[in-house]
């Protein structure tokens, strides 16, 4: 009698066990990166009243099986559905990024890594990625031989707004071309003033500039035009060669900068600033055989006189450009500009001209500079500011910045286990390893090693399907309510065997 009791007793242990789970399922039905928990049962140990025996060829009797009572149930296991992946919810964050497989995103909390389905993150106070509770995204750092890969090295915190992924580094300017057509008949390129082209470039350090060039048609020919450099501007517009100096009167005169030498075309030019008005003059300085500048008896350069300056220039007889003469009688497509200081913030830049054209406008010239060469090479780059962040499939997260500059500041990693259900769920949608899982080998992997990928922008919900889960709550009840029947008919039965005393 008491043993059915006990069969009842558990019985509705194990199905109440049933509803918690079902209940915790139901309530997590719209949790990012839930798994759902099913609960499995077994029949307990048996209480044996005799033995089988087999059958008997002396006594021609028959075997017989033997006779076991059961003693009730008990959980089995409770297990996740963790390879079941659960919905898509878009959310368009570029923070909120959904696996596309069976791995899990690594993540470290008090020194510890856990693993967990939910990606979604966000930016903490020191720049890393990390989750809503604070732990923070593990995964690769950039490569500091080839910043264009990660290492697959022990995974660390992404640290990805850090402040020296704020800025993207200066490159300087190396190339400009200078394109459109000259008409031989444009009255103002035939003139003293000639015709004024600004070229642009850059500094290694981001600073902008830009140099004024000067081409005019020569003296007494139809289709040669000179070309010369007449000042370098900064992003104020105030030459380079020459400083503003305010006395305590309030005069205001101009001094010589530390650059006050350059090249150009292969020839050298010192620059003279005009004290009173701050305007420059440059003249060409004698070199030797060697190419080495010419000293006078006070040290200091030789100059040319303007008359006797040998000139740049180029030809367009046929209405194509035909090359830039004048540096050791070599005829070239470009020429170079090198701009002279000592702490080599200037990268030597190669000045193509070999698109212009000579046909007939109607009398105007048109002319244009651009940075780089005619194959966008060597444009150089201002210093950029991060202006949004992007990650790949691969997840690789990547830096855009408003200079146009793109850079790779690291990648997530994840890790997979040989048998996800065997992790321990440990609360915030986190799971911890255990000796039934698998390890994780403090490393990880790429998330398209095993076929998987990223989705950003998108969130994993939960895998509660909630019709089996409603099902599920159905059977449960009726199955307590059988072993509450249980309980009362075996009380009735006991009550009956008492009366008999009476």
């Amino acid at each position: 009698m008491m043993r059915s009791l006990n069969s009842g007793v558990s019985g509705l242990s194990v199905h109440q066990t049933k509803m918690d789970v079902i209940g915790n399922n139901i309530a997590n039905v719209n949790t990012v990166g839930f798994k759902a928990s099913k609960v499995n049962f077994a029949d307990v140990f048996y209480q044996t009243i005799q033995s089988a025996t087999g059958p008997n060829p002396d006594t021609g009797a028959a075997g017989r099986n033997s006779l076991q009572i059961g003693m009730g149930v008990n959980v089995a296991s409770i297990t996740k559905s963790i390879e079941q992946t659960g919905g898509t919810q878009r959310t368009d964050n570029p923070f909120d990024i959904m696996i596309n497989g069976s791995s899990f995103f690594i993540v470290n909390s008090g020194g510890t890594n856990y693993f967990t389905k939910a990606g979604s993150f966000g930016i903490d106070a020191s720049g890393n990625l990390c989750t809503p509770d604070g732990s923070l995204v593990m995964g690769w750092q950039v490569d500091p031989l080839d910043q264009t890969r990660t290492i697959a090295d022990v995974v660390s915190p992404l640290r990805i707004m850090s402040p020296e992924n704020l800025f993207a580094t200066p490159v300087a300017t190396t190339n400009v071309h200078i394109t459109g057509n000259i008409d031989s008949k444009d009255s103002q390129i035939a003139s003293e003033t000639g015709k004024a082209v600004s070229i642009s470039f850059y500094d290694n350090l981001g600073y902008a500039y830009s140099g004024q060039i000067k081409i005019q048609q020569v003296e007494g020919t139809e289709n040669d035009y000179s070309i010369s450099l007449m000042d370098i501007t900064n992003e104020t517009g105030n030459s380079i060669f020459a400083n503003k100096v305010v006395d305590a009167n309030g005069l205001t005169t101009y001094e010589a900068s530390d650059i006050n030498t350059f090249s150009f075309g292969g020839y050298t030019y010192e620059v003279e600033v005009n004290a009173q008005n701050g305007s420059v003059t440059m003249y060409q300085i004698e070199v030797d055989a060697d190419g080495e500048p010419v000293l006078d008896a006070d040290g200091n350069f030789t100059r040319i006189e303007p008359s006797q300056m040998p000139t740049l220039s180029f030809n367009t007889e046929d209405g194509s450009f035909k090359g830039v003469t004048g540096i050791e009688n070599d005829l070239l497509n470009s020429i170079g500009l090198s701009i002279h200081k000592t702490d080599g913030a200037f990268e030597d830049i190669d000045i193509d001209f070999s698109s212009l054209t000579m046909y007939s406008t109607n009398g105007n010239s048109s002319l244009e500079a651009a940075k780089g060469s005619l194959n966008g090479l060597g444009a150089g780059r201002q210093v950029g500011n991060l202006s949004g962040i992007g990650i790949d499939t691969s997840g690789k997260i990547y830096g855009r910045y408003d200079n146009g500059d793109s850079r790779l500041l690291g990648q997530i990693a994840v890790a997979s286990f040989s048998n996800p259900a065997g992790l321990e769920a440990v609360g915030n949608n986190l799971f911890a390893q255990t000796q039934n899982s698998g390890e994780f080998d403090g490393i990880g992997q790429d998330v398209t090693q095993d076929g998987g990928s990223f989705t950003t922008g998108a969130l994993e919900m939960s895998n509660v399907d909630l019709a089996s889960e409603f099902t599920d709550m159905i059977t449960t009840q009726r199955g307590f309510q059988a072993n509450s029947r249980i309980i009362t008919v075996s009380d009735t039965l006991l009550e009956e065997l008492i009366n008999l005393k009476r």
